[in-house]
């Protein structure tokens, strides 16, 4: 910041001394002289009233007799001259004039000649205003280049990693929790760092690069930090974008000076982050935008190849798409270790909110083990926002402790979106979306292999989420049997098939159940094998991304239309089979449908005990059982 200031200075300072220019030349051209036409000049050389001049190059310049000029010259004129510091000073321009010289004889006025310099001229008149405009520019090429370093555009090709010198990092392995392997993994490049010796006596090399790879916010960086932070070794840090720009070979420029640096400060640790922005595959055959992409990564080959690690440098890298980076990356003697951080488990997200709530003040109800388990599939950084959005809530409401309250109301504001007090539905559509997430919970209670429903809410959240029904699974899980598939395709249903057995009518509230249940379906049958027509074979070849989710790409179809046409019945064939269970499980429950239904009308919110006890049928009596079971009417 305090860079910008100064270079914004200079530039003022510049245009200030440019328009001082200026008013000096005007200055110094209009003070001492008064410009006079040559018939005023011819009058006061007949008058008498020149002292002498000086001819040169068609210009006369002179002084004036302060005496009697009010006969000669007007009065503003005179006025003029009387300013000039006691000094009459003029300049005219000449005409031809064959009698001049014969009348400045005439008046006895003094008279000659100078030969003016042509090349000091020219030095004032062309090359001082060029130095200065060429002054201006670089400084508004220095201001465009920004983080470009001190040179701006003149060193655009310098590398711009940031250099944390030694603990700068502000992070050790003490702030790191929940990806145990990971990290003792990195400990021996610490080790690496601080006892080369020791792996080099038997012949050994240090590892020329690390490649860290994970879903985003599983502490990849933070990671990389705590090694140089372990280590006490600089750390130059840099991201994967910031070697493209929009001149061809400026990548290729900062890969080498960034390894010149690294050499200067050697032993560090250079961190280049989403290296997938540098190190894409290369394509055969692809010019234009791409050559500049091409030559910058085969620079950072050519100087991974070429670097001597017993130095003691360390290349780190980072990203979550390492399915597209080029082979020649991730071979060894390059990118030897590859080091990969999955989502943490219940112990980890355990330890993790436990790192992030060292400095926050807890009530004595916060149970962390019962938060790291309703948090499945949450990495380091939605923990750490959990924990402060928690937080804010209860500084909002100015509690002395964050209570588990506060992280119960976080969780939901994460998961499902902020709560939309100020919408307000008609009865109609309330009756429709309790309906709904009852045939969810109750669905979800009738089978075996889902998870437990630990809250049913009608409280509209987010953009388009009128309601929900939130499920705690109770361990982790990395397999999915068929039968845990198929149960979780009934409750997908559940609100739907409640919506038509209740109402005899259908909602647009299950657009989103009906697009997961109907993937869930297509994977079992296209990527799992668990159709019994089709076989054990999978159709789709499309490249999955490791850790990222989202749209994928259609890829080439490899199968037949009469293989197309049976996935599409197979897939069918199993919803529609959900379809008849889920509506068996609600006719034979529709009394817990209804009660549930009509507890979520008037709570708005059914947690897990209220559930159990509907479920129990212990809120309602036998009659109002047979009431409830009664379809609610339009009106």
């Amino acid at each position: 910041m305090a860079m910008d200031k100064k270079q914004t200075f200079s530039l003022w300072y510049v245009l200030a001394a440019l328009i001082g220019l200026m008013l000096v030349q005007e200055f110094a051209q209009t003070r001492h002289t008064q410009t006079l036409s040559y018939s005023e000049f011819k009058q006061a050389l007949l008058a008498g009233k020149l002292e002498d001049v000086v001819i040169a190059e068609g210009m006369a310049t002179g002084k004036l007799r302060a005496d009697g000029l009010d006969q000669i010259l007007p009065k503003e004129k005179i006025e003029e001259l009387k300013k000039a510091s006691g000094e009459h000073g003029f300049t005219t321009v000449l005409v031809d004039d064959p009698n001049l010289v014969a009348q400045l004889d005439a008046a006895k006025v003094r008279y000659g000649s100078v030969r003016q310099s042509k090349w000091l001229g020219a030095l004032i008149s062309w090359i001082a205003p060029a130095l200065i405009f060429f002054g201006i520019w670089w400084l508004l090429m220095k201001r465009m280049g920004g983080g470009m370093g001190h040179g701006g555009m003149l060193e655009i090709g310098k590398s711009k990693a940031k250099v944390y010198m030694q603990t700068e990092t502000g992070v050790t392995f003490k702030d790191v929790a929940g990806i145990d392997e990971a990290r003792e993994e990195l400990m021996e490049v610490v080790e690496f760092l601080k006892n080369p010796d020791r792996y080099k006596r038997l012949g050994g090399k240090i590892p020329k690069g690390v490649l860290i790879v994970g879903a985003p916010g599983t502490g990849k960086t933070l990671l990389a930090k705590a090694v140089a932070g372990e280590a006490g070794v600089p750390f130059l840090s840099l991201s994967g974008s910031e070697f493209v720009e929009m001149f061809v070979g400026v990548g290729a420029a900062r890969v080498r000076d960034l390894f010149e640096q690294a050499a200067a400060k050697a032993p560090c640790i250079v961190f280049i982050d989403e290296l997938d922005a540098l190190g894409k595959a290369r394509g055969a055959g692809l010019t234009g935008g791409h050559e500049e992409h091409e030559q910058t990564l085969n620079q950072l080959l050519v100087e991974m190849d070429g670097f001597d690690t017993n130095r003691g440098v360390i290349i780190m890298a980072a990203t979550n798409r390492p399915e597209i980076l080029d082979p020649a990356l991730l071979r060894p003697g390059r990118f030897d270790r590859h080091v990969a951080i999955d989502r943490p488990d219940l112990n980890g997200r355990r330890q993790i909110l436990e790192v992030h709530v060292k400095h926050v003040t807890l009530g004595p109800d916060v149970d962390l083990a019962a938060l790291a388990a309703r948090t499945p599939g949450f990495a380091g950084a939605d923990l750490a926002n959990l924990v402060n959005e928690a937080t804010l809530r209860a500084a909002k409401r100015d509690k002395p402790a964050v209570e588990m309250k506060d992280f119960d109301e976080a969780l939901d504001r994460i998961v499902a979106g902020l709560e939309k007090k100020n919408r307000v539905m008609n009865p109609m559509e309330r009756k429709f979306v309790a309906f709904h997430e009852a045939g969810h919970a109750v669905v979800a209670e009738m089978r075996r292999n889902t998870d437990r429903v630990s809250k049913v809410s009608i409280i509209p959240r987010g953009i388009a989420a009128l309601g929900y029904t939130q499920q705690s699974p109770t361990e982790d899980r990395y397999l999915m049997r068929k039968s845990e598939l198929l149960d979780r395709i009934d409750v997908l249903l559940g609100g739907r098939v409640a919506e038509k057995l209740v109402f005899d009518d259908v909602s647009t509230g299950a657009e989103n159940d009906l697009q997961r249940a109907t993937d869930m379906a297509r994977h079992m049958v296209t990527h799992y094998g668990m159709s019994d027509t089709l076989g054990l074979a999978t159709f789709d070849s499309r490249p999955t991304p490791l850790f990222l989710s989202g749209p994928v790409l259609p890829g080439p179809r490899e199968f037949s239309e009469r293989t197309a046409e049976a996935i599409d019945v197979e897939v069918r064939r199993i919803l529609d089979e959900s379809r008849e269970r889920v509506t068996q499980t609600l006719t034979t429950h529709r009394a817990s449908l209804d009660a549930l239904a009509r507890l979520l009308l008037e709570k708005e919110v059914v947690d897990r005990a209220m559930l159990d006890e509907v479920m129990a049928g212990a809120t309602t009596t036998p009659d109002q059982l047979q009431t409830a079971a009664l379809p609610l009417q339009s009106s």
